[in-house]
């Protein structure tokens, strides 16, 4: 029985709607509307998504879309919101997980195999890495029909038509959505719109085994000496990992942490790095600086952590840290081992965010792979994914693709993925020790690293962010970056004491190779040489990812040949590059920052 009605609402255009690299993200207050400035936000938003999505479907009103997220605080209040407006405006199937929750890769793999793909859309109530809870952050992000992050074109239709909103739809009247009801139970909105209770875990652990050897890994799981640890970070990929490596693959309940979601994580700060995940760093036998501390034979053979939507991933073996880049390349290098890849003869393109180091690009090199260097943000990957799929071009798939900033996945979905990057490295481990009699040693994620750096050289990399700058200073920083090291002569600034000279500096732009399209302004390089000749190079972008001022990013990179050196840790081995690098720029003086807020 439908007891609600259809309503149009008079609102007005609410300033700073505009999407960043993965969607809208504001402080959760300005989602509720507690001021009256913010009185309709997340219908505002909704109704401007929904309408250009419809004018991407020739005018007509897309009919299947999923509604979920990762279970922040205020993440089961805007899921109601939600499903009345898209029920308002005709939307027929609304597809919502139980309990509201369900990890980002999760979405993205629903989206592309639910009912046969069938769905046209993802709405995801996500703010990634960012904290949650009262004060804290929200963020609503759109995925497309092939499981992709929306396109640039997109969210520039999107943030244009909340510049011109005068009305939305929504639904008076009528009792909230059971979001803890059974599966497949059905709540009729209106007489042509229904939401549906879906199995949050059902597509994304088919595709999973479509991935991995679920057989052989549960064997392995087994193994006397192996041992996992994987950290939820009270996000939304914990019920994942035990639906994953607990139900499916066997591992005891021990070897999981924080997999439990709460709507303020804790009161943690969900991002999978070396200073949030502290507890996992410290328990895997590592400082706070990804350098080697005490660890034992007690100490897990793997650990990895998840952020607040799953999608991220931190990989770490007992005393040994794996940068994202190092991660990267050592999963395309150790392809055989996985059988996403292996079953296709290798991946047939690979691709690393620009401000990713280059320990990709020279494994890629020397397996004769399609490489790309692309700006930061997924859905740059999604046209080389879906390069054959969706524009009849050269298929790229398999596919591997990373960020540095904690990012991994591959060509099964759309999204990156924290728990692929896992079971990648499981896949690897076992690979490994495949010939190692039961009762000996086990081939390490240490030795794994050593091996890589022993062939291919050690990319050393970390990265400074220096969070919630105040906007305009952070501006003025990068306006100077670009005048005077950019488009500046540079030849006359010499080498300092530390004998770093600068080179040149460039600013990065991109044309996407399978749609023409050009991504311009996406990251300020300055190369440097130091007085052995070796090159090195910091690059500094202002993040897309925030909710309030501006995060300034610096990337610090240098490569080293040398084996003897391969064991200090990034951060001293590149602190002197960051001293230059600060300097230049003039970090300091402009922002009155005298250190960044996290190193990673």
């Amino acid at each position: 029985l439908v007891s609600s009605t259809v309503a149009e609402i008079t609102t007005s255009p609410i300033a700073g709607m505009k999407p960043g690299t993965s969607g809208l993200r504001k402080k959760v207050e300005v989602w509720q509307g507690v001021d009256d400035a913010n009185k309709y936000y997340v219908e505002n938003f909704i109704q401007s998504l929904i309408d250009t999505a419809a004018e991407n479907n020739g005018g007509k009103m897309i009919d299947t879309v999923i509604v979920a997220g990762d279970g922040r605080y205020f993440n089961n209040e805007a899921i109601q919101i939600i499903c009345k407006v898209l029920a308002a405006n005709g939307v027929k199937n609304i597809w919502v997980p139980q309990g509201g929750i369900m990890s980002t890769p999760a979405v993205s793999a629903a989206i592309r195999m639910r009912e046969g793909g069938s769905a046209q859309g993802g709405i995801i109530l996500t703010a990634s890495h960012n904290p949650g809870g009262p004060g804290e952050d929200f963020g609503i992000k759109y995925n497309e029909e092939y499981g992709q992050p929306a396109g640039e074109d997109f969210t520039d239709a999107l943030y244009e038509k909340t510049t011109e909103i005068t009305s939305f739809k929504s639904l008076e009247g009528g009792d909230d959505i059971d979001l803890g009801a059974d599966v497949n139970t059905s709540f009729q909105l209106t007489e042509e719109s229904a939401v549906t209770i879906i199995d949050p875990f059902a597509e994304y652990v088919e595709v999973l085994k479509s991935c991995f050897d679920f057989d052989a890994l549960r064997a392995f799981a087994q193994r006397p000496g192996f041992t996992l640890l994987f950290d939820g970070m009270h996000g939304a990929g914990g019920p994942f990992a035990k639906r994953v490596l607990v139900e499916e693959l066997g591992f005891p309940e021990s070897s999981l942490m924080r997999c439990d979601p709460k709507p303020d994580f804790g009161k943690c700060h969900p991002d999978p790095n070396l200073t949030y995940a502290a507890e996992l760093v410290k328990k895997m036998g590592l400082n706070a600086d990804g350098s080697a501390s005490d660890f034992t034979d007690e100490t897990p053979t793997i650990g990895a952590a998840n952020d607040g939507d799953g999608d991220r991933n931190l990989i770490a073996g007992a005393g040994c840290f794996v940068t994202p880049s190092d991660s990267l390349a050592m999963i395309c290098d150790n392809w055989k081992a996985i059988p996403h890849f292996s079953k296709a003869g290798g991946p047939k393109g690979v691709a690393r965010s620009m401000p990713s180091s280059a320990a990709l690009d020279v494994v890629a090199e020397a397996l004769d792979i399609p490489f790309f260097s692309t700006p930061t943000g997924w859905k740059f990957f999604g046209n080389l994914m879906g390069s054959k799929e969706q524009f009849d071009q050269r298929d790229y798939t398999p596919f591997l693709c990373g960020e540095e900033s904690f990012g991994t996945g591959s060509d099964h979905i759309r999204e990156k993925d924290g728990l692929w990057a896992m079971l990648a490295w499981v896949s690897i481990l076992m690979d490994a020790n495949k010939d190692v009699a039961e009762g000996e040693p086990l081939v390490s994620v240490k030795d794994i690293v050593s091996k890589h750096w022993s062939k291919y050289g050690r990319h050393f990399y970390c990265r400074y962010d220096y969070e919630a700058v105040d906007s305009d200073a952070a501006n003025k920083m990068m306006d100077l970056i670009r005048t005077d090291l950019v488009a500046g002569d540079v030849s006359s600034i010499g080498a300092d004491e530390s004998g770093i000279k600068l080179a040149d500096g460039e600013e990065f732009s991109y044309t996407d190779p399978v749609d023409g399209s050009t991504t311009s302004k996406q990251g300020l390089i300055l190369n440097f040489e130091f007085e052995n000749g070796d090159a090195a190079r910091a690059v500094f972008r202002l993040s897309g990812t925030g909710s309030a001022g501006a995060t300034i990013r610096m990337y610090l990179e240098k490569y080293e040949k040398d084996e003897s050196k391969h064991g200090e840790a990034a951060p001293v081995a590149l602190k002197s590059l960051a001293e230059r690098a600060i300097g230049l720029v003039q970090l300091e003086q402009i922002t009155g920052r005298d250190a960044p807020t996290v190193i990673t």
